[in-house]
């Protein structure tokens, strides 16, 4: 069995419902069970700002699945749920990103692990130093010291 932590983030179409429906949706994958999900983050927009700000979290889950196929399976996911990329930080109904699995280092054209940008990013680290303060980035250092780096992203918890 291995540990993944799963980025989840949307700004369309009740992004609120989306993030939560999208909990439920990875704890029926297979091989798969959520072992813990973040609270919500109320996050400003990065890259292109002329969009809705986003609603973030994190998902910890346990799986038997390798890499590339819980890949697949959370980018099934997101087709599932209308995901479009007509360019690059464009709104989104739902995004689903796998951040770190099992402390696996790998790097393919379809994967690269741990997730390249994690490490700099205030509504991956805060929802994920929630569920996995003492979790470490190889070559960054323990989440929850990134996390507080990026306490002035506009990144908001939302009351549960």
């Amino acid at each position: 069995m291995a540990r993944a932590y799963i980025a989840l983030g949307s700004n369309l179409q009740q992004p609120e419902v989306q993030v939560r429906r999208a909990f439920d949706e990875l704890s029926s994958l297979p091989q798969t069970k959520l072992v813990r999900a973040s609270s919500l983050y109320r996050t400003e927009p990065v890259g292109y700002d002329n969009q809705p700000d986003f609603i973030n979290a994190v998902a910890e889950v346990d799986t038997t699945l390798e890499p590339l196929a819980l890949l697949r399976a959370i980018l099934a996911l997101e087709n599932l749920h209308g995901r479009e990329r007509p360019f690059p930080n464009a709104p989104r109904v739902l995004d689903l990103d796998l951040l770190f699995y099992d402390g696996i280092a790998l790097q393919t054209q379809e994967l690269t692990l741990p997730h390249p940008r994690m490490h700099e990013r205030g509504f991956v680290l805060l929802p994920l130093a929630e569920i996995a303060a003492e979790l470490d980035i190889p070559g960054y250092g323990k989440v929850s010291d990134l996390a507080q780096d990026c306490m002035d992203q506009g990144i908001e918890r939302m009351a549960d």
